[in-house]
């Protein structure tokens, strides 16, 4: 791939080479990193490596000087913002939104902001914020990220903008990162279909990188799975990426389990709406509450897929398990594997083996990974 900010933005570690180089670098990579585990997979599976123009999902950062608006992405190692029009790696209509944006920045520069400080009210401009966008199947989704608070004006200049941009379906606001992004207006309610369910997806969640990406993702997990059936865990299920797959067999029964509040509730309705009986939602987190003891025995198998912390007290406490409470099949989906082969040993020292495994190259021409992994009781 060619790239115009090629030596500039730092988004991608590897676009200066040839495909085939590429790709061997990421495998030697991954190669490097299961080393550290104690027991090597008894099969490597061919490697899954997703193609340019598929990334659904984006953060960009802007500044805005004299009312010129840079939007794009950082230099690398530097907090400069390396303005863009076009990214190979996102999708067309993400692509197509970036231009549209910046007009969107510079008609909020252009009204000014009212923020009382103490008795006074003071006057400021826009200057510096986020945009973070995703593509989902009937449009797309932008949460707009900067400490100021929206008056009438700004929000009529949003739904005059929203208009006349027909891609764009929902635009939220956020002051800071970990607040919940308040919906601003709503064309249509905005979906991702996973299997065979429409999931309603709330603003700001998070998905994987790309549509091919979580497909390869949700097939590799049901190959691993076999003709395993019956009480499944789907631990840090999001959005449910694997407990809807999951749940299509109707022998299961999927017990899914996550912290967000937001996120669970719309799957609750996406579940209540689409009438799915087999699956049973539960919150809790598992970082700082892993499930222990009765809460986690008798399943049949369990999937994980935490973020990049991995999951060392929730695999703490399956190891922990009595051999005969233990599941027969684990499957790990991991986007750290330095994080996955700390829990990978932890489960091969408790007596499982670890037999296939999966490399699937998703966050296209960087240095980071995304894997699947089966484990199975040692005497299964």
């Amino acid at each position: 791939m060619r790239c115009p900010y090629e030596g500039q933005c730092g988004g991608c570690a590897y676009i200066d080479i040839t495909e085939e180089s590429y790709q061997k670098q990421k495998q030697t990579l991954f190669a490097k990193q299961l080393s550290k585990l104690h027991i090597p997979a008894k099969k490597i599976d061919s490697p899954v490596f997703i193609t340019d123009g598929k990334r659904r999902r984006a953060a960009l950062t802007f500044i805005i000087s004299k009312g010129n608006v840079k939007l794009g992405f950082n230099a690398h190692h530097s907090k400069e913002i390396i303005d863009i029009e076009n990214c190979a790696l996102l999708t067309p209509k993400l692509n197509q939104s970036i231009l549209l944006l910046k007009n969107l920045l510079q008609e909020l520069y252009a009204t000014e902001f009212h923020q009382r400080i103490g008795k006074k009210i003071t006057t400021l401009r826009l200057q510096q914020g986020d945009i973070w966008l995703a593509e989902l199947d009937n449009g797309i989704d932008v949460v707009l990220e900067f400490d100021l608070e929206l008056e009438i004006s700004h929000q009529m200049a949003i739904s005059d903008f929203a208009a006349n941009a027909q891609d764009i379906i929902r635009i939220s606001h956020r002051r800071k990162n970990q607040d919940t992004p308040e919906l601003l207006l709503e064309k249509s309610r905005p979906y991702s279909k996973i299997g065979n369910v429409n999931v309603y997806v709330p603003a700001g969640t998070f998905m994987q990188a790309s549509k091919d990406s979580e497909t390869f993702l949700i097939d590799i997990v049901k190959k691993y799975m076999g003709n395993t059936s019956g009480k499944i865990a789907d631990l840090f299920c999001g959005m449910g990426t694997f407990s809807y797959p999951l749940s299509e067999n109707k022998k299961n029964k999927i017990m899914a389990v996550d912290s967000s509040s937001e996120l669970l509730s719309a799957f609750a309705d996406n579940i209540k709406k689409n009438q799915i009986s087999n699956i049973e939602i539960r919150k809790q987190n598992l970082f700082k509450y892993p499930l222990i003891g009765k809460d986690i025995e008798g399943f049949d198998a369990i999937v994980f897929d935490p973020p990049r912390a991995g999951a060392s007290a929730q695999i703490k406490s399956i190891a922990a398990l009595p051999d005969d409470k233990k599941p027969q099949k684990i499957i790990a989906v991991s986007c750290n594997p330095e994080t996955f082969v700390n829990d990978a040993n932890k489960l091969q020292e408790s007596g499982y083996v670890l037999q296939n495994i999966t490399m699937v190259d998703q966050f296209v021409y960087s240095n980071h990974l995304e894997l699947v992994a089966l484990f199975e009781r040692e005497n299964q």
